[in-house]
């Protein structure tokens, strides 16, 4: 029985015929730069999400690099991000000159709330940054009014929660990505809804935003060979946006398909004392980019060496939080006890789940870490 974190190649299979059809006229046209298929597959994803602008570009990291960019903050200035999360959240604060302020996440969700932002809050503040950890999303509507009394931006890092649907206290509801300033989201392979390269995307309501965005990615011009802005060269090649245009029509699908896995995986775990199993919030739809359990009493590195000598495997998202990674030692600071943050880095372990994930491997895997707790 072969075991992978993410089977893109059974995917891809029950999806070759019209992958292979629509890469097939891109390599008709030749149009492998800002081809027509590109502002198609943009236009279909803006309708999916429910949002008025989808501005494609080169990746995940480099959409939120572009966000800040159309802020205009200033040197020193100050955006607030989760100490538990992915590198690329911080990194680019850092690189533009600004300063990433660290603050604690919820144990459960994984994700940043509004009362740890408040904790952080300075006259330099300028923006904060939720992240949609592991596929769902932050409560955003006390994150939403706690940005607005203080007039800061609200950039999403939307990369692993695509899909997912927030509920507002007033019953309406919002995917992810659609209700900060700014969405950001990466179609890296492995993503729910990923291409066979690099891609990213950025989307906003704002008509302004999304021209700063647009002229940003595109070497600040508007006008070919006049440059109003200093810009990136940060697009989607227009074969990447083909695949992406049809995993889109399948990415419901997708994520029921994770829920699924993930909804048998929680049924003959939850039980066992050692995990603690993904926590669900009312508010958020769920749509699985990753399954990950928190596993108790120092034996994470124990269950995990365990799993891989019986063929399975199994990743540590994240092993380090952002403030003891030594990149951020000099340019950032922390707001409050990072406690939670460093605990899940000791603690997190996520199983294998992916769209074609079967019941008997989700058997083993299980049988497997029951095994475990009952020797260990």
């Amino acid at each position: 029985m072969k075991l992978q974190m993410v089977d893109l190649r059974g995917q891809y299979e029950k999806i070759r015929e019209e992958v292979n059809a629509e890469i097939q006229k891109v390599l008709d046209t030749t149009a492998f730069i800002n081809g027509p298929k590109v502002k198609e597959f943009a236009g279909h994803l803006a309708n999916y999400c429910g949002v008025k602008h989808v501005i494609p570009c080169g990746n995940g990291t480099d959409a939120l690099q572009m966000a800040l960019m159309a802020l205009e903050l200033q040197p020193g200035d100050e955006v607030i991000v989760p100490a538990f999360t992915y590198v690329a959240s911080a990194e680019v604060i850092g690189l533009l000159g600004f300063t990433p302020v660290m603050v604690d996440v919820d144990y459960a969700s994984f994700n940043v709330t509004a009362g740890h932002l408040e904790g952080a809050l300075t006259p330099r503040t300028r923006a904060v940054i939720p992240v949609h950890l592991f596929g769902q999303s932050c409560d955003m509507a006390p994150i939403l009014d706690f940005a607005k009394k203080h007039n800061l931006y609200v950039i999403e890092d939307n990369a692993q929660a695509i899909g997912a649907v927030y509920t507002f206290p007033d019953g309406s509801k919002k995917q992810t990505g659609t209700m900060g300033h700014i969405g950001c989201t990466s179609f890296f392979p492995s993503k729910n809804l990923g291409c066979y390269g690099d891609g990213g995307a950025m989307m906003t309501d704002d008509d302004v935003l999304a021209e700063k965005l647009r002229m940003i990615a595109n070497h600040g011009q508007k006008v070919k060979y006049h440059h109003s802005v200093l810009g990136c060269n940060s697009r989607l090649d227009t074969i990447q946006a083909a695949v992406l245009d049809v995993k889109l029509r399948h990415l419901d699908e997708y994520s029921a398909a994770r829920y699924k896995a993930a909804q048998y995986y929680t049924t003959y775990l939850k039980n066992i004392p050692g995990i603690v199993i993904p926590d669900e919030i009312p508010c958020s739809t769920h749509v699985y980019h990753q399954y990950t359990l928190k596993v108790l009493d120092g034996k994470r590195d124990a269950l995990k060496k365990y799993l891989e000598e019986a063929g399975i495997p199994a990743m540590i998202y994240y092993p380090l939080p952002l403030q003891q990674q030594e990149a951020f030692q000099a340019i950032s600071c922390t707001k409050g006890s990072l406690k939670i943050a460093e605990d899940l880095a000791d603690s997190v372990l996520s199983l294998p789940i992916h769209t074609e994930i079967e019941s008997e491997q989700q058997d083993y895997i299980i049988e497997t870490i029951h095994s475990f707790f009952n020797n260990y």
